[in-house]
């Protein structure tokens, strides 16, 4: 039997997401990922090296999925408010990212692939600048951090939505967020009250 490397490389990293999204960095256990790919565990260190690697891998290759094509569309506050929404419609569809990324910051202690995120960042906070022309690099990095903030909140701390407002739909969640990304687009530009964008 041919024995098909990236077969096995993609089932180990599923699984290696699902056990890290779920238990962290420290309490994810290489057996468990063994057992849920069924796949030697020895597999697993001839692949990734070690339990550090697999998790940079697994993440890394959850924001590829994310943040490689999330281009800001147009002009005005609306360009940015459609950029969070689209972001939250990522997050929702790829709930482990939002996990793995609070794992990484409780208890990794360092960013995983970070050159290739900030060139990413980078990318987006450029867009963001074009599509309000003036406000200026600073003010676009705050923006873009706000929406990711706001984005992952829904998915990793599920339990201050369900206090907070335990009423709220998914889809309300996300006009909530499309609409406070306007409303702080509006702020940057020092425009007090919406007005139309022109095309």
């Amino acid at each position: 039997m041919v024995w098909d490397k990236e077969a096995t490389r993609a089932r180990l990293l599923d699984a290696a997401i699902k056990e890290f999204s779920e238990r962290g960095f420290a309490g994810a256990r290489v057996d468990q990922i063994s057992k849920l790919s069924g796949v030697n565990k020895e597999r697993i260190y001839f692949y990734f090296g070690s339990k550090a690697q697999l998790f940079q891998a697994a993440l890394t290759r959850q924001l590829a999925t994310a943040l490689e094509e999330l281009p800001v569309l147009g002009v005005g506050p609306g360009a940015v408010a459609d950029l969070a929404g689209r972001y939250f419609d990522i997050i929702i569809g790829q709930p482990y990212l939002a996990r793995l990324t609070s794992w990484e910051g409780l208890e990794y202690g360092k960013p995983v692939d970070p050159d290739r995120r900030a060139l990413r960042s980078a990318e987006t906070v450029a867009g963001l600048c074009r599509a309000l022309p003036g406000i200026g690099r600073p003010v676009a990095e705050e923006l873009l951090l706000t929406i990711v903030t706001l984005c992952h909140a829904w998915i990793s701390n599920p339990n201050v939505s369900a206090i907070v407002t335990p009423e709220i739909s998914q889809a309300r969640r996300r006009t909530s967020i499309t609409r406070t990304a306007e409303l702080l687009a509006l702020d940057a530009l020092g425009i007090s009250e919406p007005t139309e964008w022109p095309a």
